[in-house]
């Protein structure tokens, strides 16, 4: 299908002429593709990018010692990250002697957990990472 040494005007006329999908071209060096392969290619490929939705991954931060009704504030920020459908990050730093009341620590993730019952899941459960005990939520999905 490549013959070296046409002019430019032939080279880009072979794909009408020959009636192929596909033709790659030698015309001074470049290889191209062309014809209706590439134009579907390209096709699939925005309509792909359309329809992709990005998850982020947001943080709420709590403390040992958070009262009822901040729990809930926080809990409703999460629940509004939760139905744009990021990803939260809840965590929970110990500070200083705050590190011997870890029950407490775990007591109040599982208060946010609850109130997040509805629309959320658990992905990561309370786990100790170092000073610091961190959770993972996403949104249920509908079934």
């Amino acid at each position: 299908m490549t013959k070296v040494g046409r002019p430019d005007e032939t080279c880009i006329q072979m794909p009408v002429c020959f009636a192929h999908d596909l033709v790659v071209q030698i015309c001074g060096g470049f290889f191209t593709v062309c014809g209706k392969y590439r134009y579907e290619l390209q096709k699939k490929e925005k309509e792909a990018k359309k329809n992709q939705k990005t998850t982020q991954v947001k943080e709420i931060r709590l403390s040992t010692f958070i009262e009822e009704h901040d729990i809930r504030i926080k809990a409703k920020t999460a629940g509004k990250f939760l139905k744009d459908g990021d990803k939260v990050k809840v965590s929970l730093r110990f500070r200083g002697r705050e590190a011997a009341y870890k029950d407490k620590g775990l007591k109040v993730m599982e208060i946010f957990a609850a109130e997040l019952a509805e629309i959320a899941n658990i992905e990561k459960k309370p786990v100790f990472e170092g000073r610091n005990l961190s959770m993972v939520l996403v949104p249920k999905t509908e079934k």
